[in-house]
């Protein structure tokens, strides 16, 4: 059974940082399209950044030059590194794993509550 689990989620100042984590169980990383979505409520799910199967990286036009994803398949670890924070970006944030044609299988982790105050 393929699990995802996030952590990292905090409260910090605006203009502070945090690392979330991500990692994959059940299944072996490198077949997965890894993406970093956030959902604050009433509002839907936004998709913040991704790093394909192959090393490419797409960052949502709001966090540009602030966040950072990476992976590791070795430790099937997906990290979003999180810089100069607004508040903003305060949402809760869910790791999601995409293979399959056209991305036709997917997988969510639970979610980590970031809070940023100003």
């Amino acid at each position: 059974q393929v699990q995802l689990v996030e952590s990292g989620g905090d409260l910090v100042q605006a203009g502070g940082s945090l690392r979330l984590s991500c990692v994959l169980s059940g299944s072996i990383l490198s077949i997965y399209d890894m993406n970093w979505y956030r959902q604050t409520p009433g509002k839907q799910r936004e998709l913040v950044a991704t790093i394909t199967r192959g090393g490419s990286l797409n960052y949502a036009d709001s966090v540009k030059g602030r966040f950072t994803i990476s992976r590791d398949n070795g430790k099937k670890t997906v990290q979003l590194q999180m810089t100069s924070l607004k508040p903003e970006d305060t949402a809760v944030y869910y790791c999601n794993a995409k293979t399959g044609y056209g991305g036709s299988i997917s997988y969510w982790g639970r979610g980590t509550q970031v809070t940023v105050s100003s």
